[in-house]
């Protein structure tokens, strides 16, 4: 007799009353009635629901996903793979607003002080102001927040331009050495570790080995600064831990 109304609405984590809307517009109309007139939904009920569900998660008007799952030329591949090439667009735009947050988070730890208009143009389409609580609360008491915020006081529009487009050169050919295949733990590798440190120290805050090691497990083990390097190359951000704690230890022998 299939599945009642209300062991679907459980399953799916929907409400009856959905269900009972999907019926009256014919969105999903359960195959089968039992004898005192009550829905029963069958397996192949239960395989549109879901691709109903998946589609309105993408934000797909009721409308439009009765065109696509009633269209005659598509077939459950066809589905799949209109549903595959959705959820990579949608990871690709959470990776880059997550790359957003990051630098929003970036440029209020390092004290940025720019008009309005400036901040758009050098860190993009995000407000460096919105995590400022959070970014205090974790690094406010550390002298490096107090150095960097000393050393970028200064900055006009063109140095913060300038750092930033060192950082994402420098990210760039991180990711063209992996692209090439070279194991974290190469000269090459070191070596842009070691220019990363650097670049830290003359930008920010004196970065030494230790401190720059901690800052290799914060870009893993934070979700966050994970995505912000992975948007440059799948995978960067574990790659350009192992290379800093590599170089680290090359240094420290």
């Amino acid at each position: 007799m299939g599945y009642s109304v209300g062991q679907v609405a459980g399953f799916a984590g929907v409400t009856v009353r959905t269900l009972h809307h999907y019926d009256e517009i014919g969105l999903l109309v359960p195959g089968e009635r039992s004898h005192a007139g009550h829905r029963r939904y069958s397996d192949a009920d239960l395989d549109r629901l879901q691709r109903i569900l998946f589609y309105r998660e993408l934000g797909f008007p009721l409308d439009e996903v009765a065109v696509l799952l009633d269209d005659p030329d598509a077939d459950p591949r066809a589905h799949l793979r209109r549903q595959h090439e959705l959820l990579t667009a949608r990871i690709e735009k959470l990776r880059k607003m997550a790359a957003a947050v990051e630098h929003a988070m970036e440029a209020r730890r390092m004290g940025i002080d720019l008009t309005p208009e400036e901040k758009f143009e050098v860190f993009g389409d995000h407000d460096p102001e919105q995590y400022e609580e959070e970014v205090r609360r974790r690094w406010g008491d550390t002298e490096a927040y107090r150095q960097s915020r000393e050393r970028t006081a200064s900055y006009t529009k063109e140095d913060w331009k300038r750092v930033t487009a060192e950082l994402d050169a420098l990210h760039r050919r991180m990711a063209a050495l992996m692209d090439e295949g070279l194991p974290a733990d190469s000269e090459a590798a070191m070596d842009t570790a070691e220019e990363h440190r650097r670049l830290i120290t003359g930008a920010y805050y004196d970065c030494g080995y230790e401190m720059h090691t901690c800052l290799g497990e914060m870009y893993v083990g934070d979700p966050r600064f994970t995505a912000t390097y992975d948007a440059v190359r799948p995978g960067l951000a574990a790659w350009l831990r192992d290379a800093i704690v590599a170089n680290a230890a090359r240094h420290s022998s």
